[in-house]
């Protein structure tokens, strides 16, 4: 019995020697709530939304539990490194800059990004077009970035939810908002603050800055999580259930196609 005792005690101090990134017993899932219609905070306190039933789908699937952590989106990356949480959640998009910093599940969907403005504005998207121009963003996104090293002539202003940036807007205090495409259509355009507004100009998807799709983030060590993670992506894509939970949400598949990095924006 001494020597059976001994031998699982050297098992376990040998997994946590070689271990160093063994997945939790609980994987705390870091998830923003000011992102409809894949993150929203329900009138009863309760989490809502795609981003937040496909994580739930996802630990089912994985046989795991799982605890959703509210964090503000500028604040994700931070907080999965200082070991918060083991995951994010949020419509994180995939690109280059990032994996530096987190690894990445395959995509669990894709989408477009776009400008919004209100109707009948007629904005010219060039320099002289949007000078003294005011365009919304919100912080540490990849629309963020894209806006600053594209739309040097405008005046970029940067809001720590998307939700903000919509409320400014609608008042007239910002003249263009960038942002994700099906976020934007049913999280404002579709909504009665948005029914003035539209869509103005191309579909911006160049990978350098729009990336691959968004994905699981975790942190860069913790490969098997990430694979674990990408598995159950595929697995609920089979099993019908990913098609089940996007149906409540979308018409259309938000899978979507992959972006080449011959995209051009």
């Amino acid at each position: 019995m001494r020597r059976i005792l001994h031998a699982v005690l050297l098992l376990a101090l040998g997994q946590a020697l070689l271990g160093g990134a063994a997945e939790p017993a609980k994987i705390r899932i870091g998830v923003e709530g000011a992102y409809p219609p894949f993150s929203v905070v329900a009138p009863d306190g309760s989490l809502k939304g795609f981003d937040i039933d496909i994580a739930k789908a996802l630990c089912a699937q994985m046989m795991v539990e799982c605890s959703l952590v509210q964090q503000d989106f500028d604040g994700m990356i931070p907080a999965l490194q200082a070991r918060k949480i083991d995951a994010i959640i949020a419509s994180m998009s995939i690109t280059d800059e990032r994996k530096k910093a987190v690894g990445f599940s395959e995509r669990y969907y894709n989408s477009p990004n776009r400008l919004i403005a209100k109707k009948g504005a007629k904005i010219a998207l060039t320099p002289a077009g949007l000078k003294g121009k005011r365009i919304g963003v919100q912080r540490s996104t990849i629309n963020d970035r894209y806006a600053t090293d594209n739309f040097k002539a405008a005046q970029i202003v940067r809001y720590g939810k998307q939700d903000e940036a919509y409320l400014d807007l609608a008042a007239g205090r910002t003249d263009l908002v960038m942002v994700d495409g099906v976020a934007a259509t049913f999280g404002f355009l579709k909504t009665p603050a948005g029914k003035d507004f539209e869509f103005t100009g191309p579909e911006y998807t160049d990978p350098r800055y729009f990336g691959y799709g968004a994905g699981v983030a975790v942190r860069k060590d913790d490969t098997e999580l990430r694979d674990r993670f990408s598995a159950a992506i595929k697995a609920i894509r089979a099993n019908g259930t990913y098609k089940k939970l996007q149906d409540q949400y979308f018409d259309f598949d938000i899978y979507g196609a992959t972006p080449t990095a011959s995209a051009k924006p």
